[in-house]
């Protein structure tokens, strides 16, 4: 008899834990919860967590179902209301790892205001800081070029925005690689070509101070093995953190 029991999905990886908090390695391609833009998903991190974990958690930010890294929770709503006025006034570092068409320059800030998305036509300011990690050029044609050009960047937003490192590498032209809402399909198509099937975004750090005991946290998660696939081409080693200053 054939069993088609469903089996369990695997626990997310726990980056850092304690009596009041969490942060947790979100894979690419889990929605965080429910919402307008599920469309029927059922698959949802916050659900997998409370299970996880045993208790109620509370998500103090989101990241895009296609993006991957240090999602941060608290286990109590004091703990979250404290880590939410903390994310709120910037005290929290959040830094990205992402990978773009082009080369960009070595360092350099997009301010360029965004609406809250769909349904949210309100525009608000938004500021992201990039520095540029590595540079590599690939025998791949495009647009007429025999080669094309690619950046891995640090990106820091300093706002906090609907898709905001997506659009803000939309606005200037240096797409984000494997985004199929704001990207560019001809360079999504040549990373499909070398396995490499994922958007190019991941939530690489988070440093805060704690909200209870007043130390700092800092925390990293390390990528993919198709993001890692993707920093080789840059000949660089994944574990490698230049950050900016």
């Amino acid at each position: 008899m054939i069993d088609t029991t469903e089996a369990a999905p695997a626990p997310l990886r726990v980056l850092f834990e304690d009596e009041a908090l969490a942060v947790i390695d979100k894979p690419a391609g889990l929605m965080v919860h429910d919402s307008a833009l599920a469309r029927g998903e059922t698959d949802f991190a916050a659900d997998r967590l409370r299970e996880q974990f045993g208790r109620p958690i509370f998500l103090v930010h989101r990241l895009d179902r296609a993006t991957s890294g240090c999602l941060l929770l608290a286990f109590d709503r004091d703990t979250a209301s404290a880590l939410g006025k903390v994310l709120m006034s910037h005290e929290v570092e959040k830094t990205y790892w992402a990978v773009c068409r082009g080369w960009p320059e070595a360092e350099f800030t997009i301010d360029h205001a965004l609406d809250g998305g769909p349904g949210k036509p309100v525009k608000k300011p938004a500021v992201t800081q990039f520095c540029t990690l590595s540079t590599c050029e690939l025998a791949w044609p495009s647009a007429g070029f025999e080669t094309s050009r690619y950046a891995w960047l640090e990106a820091r937003p300093l706002t906090g925005r609907f898709r905001q490192i997506r659009r803000h590498l939309k606005h200037v032209s240096h797409h984000l690689i494997g985004d199929t809402s704001h990207g560019d399909g001809r360079h999504n198509r040549a990373f499909r070509m070398q396995g490499i099937h994922r958007m190019l975004l991941h939530a690489r750090r988070l440093a805060f101070v704690h909200p209870h005991r007043g130390d700092a946290v800092e925390v990293e998660a390390p990528v993919d093995a198709e993001f890692a696939r993707a920093l080789a081409l840059f000949d660089v080693a994944a574990d490698a953190t230049p950050s900016i200053d």
